[in-house]
């Protein structure tokens, strides 16, 4: 019981450690899944929409990169950064942008896969009807992103709560230092492991909060605007 006191009273006094842990956490997890969508949505969108050789496997790929460890990805890019790989001059190793990175590379294809199939359903319901408008396969793209546009959010949310729950890639190429690369999923890894419950339990339930707080807001901005456009 006084654990989960001490931890309130961390949460109510903004204690400074809980406070910054939380904000590049968020930065992080915000910047991979704006990257991730920017990427993965064309990309499902497309293979959604094209009829290619192979169609049937990048879908297959897609989703079966939905589920790619976290610790292979963090190593993966550790090796690429390192200072042998052959991104290594750039020097970005054991900094937020190599954290970025590694969850970009996580979320891009959940982001994908949700696109694919939000996207092949609306055509299959829309697609005769825009081919009759004579549209070039990029713009029934674009106007099939933008007729799912609401529900395209729950594949952000998805990708958001993977990126921003995530451990093991982060701490491969992030190196959980204190004050520059440290996040709640790292913090809470070590200080339970120090036997610091209070910040643990603390960092725990500012990443509850989060989670809730920004799925909630989502949800109330897509309702108004599905009322608005509606």
């Amino acid at each position: 019981m006084d654990t989960i006191v001490e931890a309130i009273e961390l949460i109510g006094a903004l204690d400074w450690n809980v406070v910054s842990i939380a904000l590049l956490s968020l930065r992080v997890s915000l910047l991979a899944v704006l990257i991730g969508s920017l990427i993965g949505m064309p990309l499902g969108a497309v293979v959604a929409t094209a009829r290619f050789p192979g169609r049937q496997i990048a879908i297959t790929l897609v989703n079966a990169f939905m589920g790619l460890p976290a610790v292979v990805v963090g190593l993966l890019v550790y090796l690429l950064l390192s200072r042998s790989g052959p991104l290594g001059p750039l020097g970005v190793l054991f900094t937020p942008a190599a954290m970025i990175a590694a969850q970009t590379i996580l979320v891009t294809p959940l982001i994908a896969a949700f696109t694919r199939q939000i996207v092949e359903d609306a055509d299959q319901e829309l697609g005769e009807q825009l081919r009759s408008m004579k549209l070039s396969p990029g713009q029934r793209m674009r106007t099939l992103i933008f007729d799912t546009r609401f529900s395209l959010v729950v594949a952000i949310l998805a990708a958001f709560g993977r990126a921003i729950s995530e451990v093991g890639a982060v701490l491969v190429v992030g190196g959980n230092i204190v004050g520059f690369t440290r996040t709640m999923t790292t913090a809470i890894s070590l200080e339970t492991q120090k036997g610091d419950l209070p910040l643990a339990l603390a960092l725990g339930l500012v990443l509850i909060g989060l989670v809730i707080l920004i799925n909630g807001l989502a949800s109330v901005l897509s309702g108004y605007a599905m009322r608005a456009y509606g």
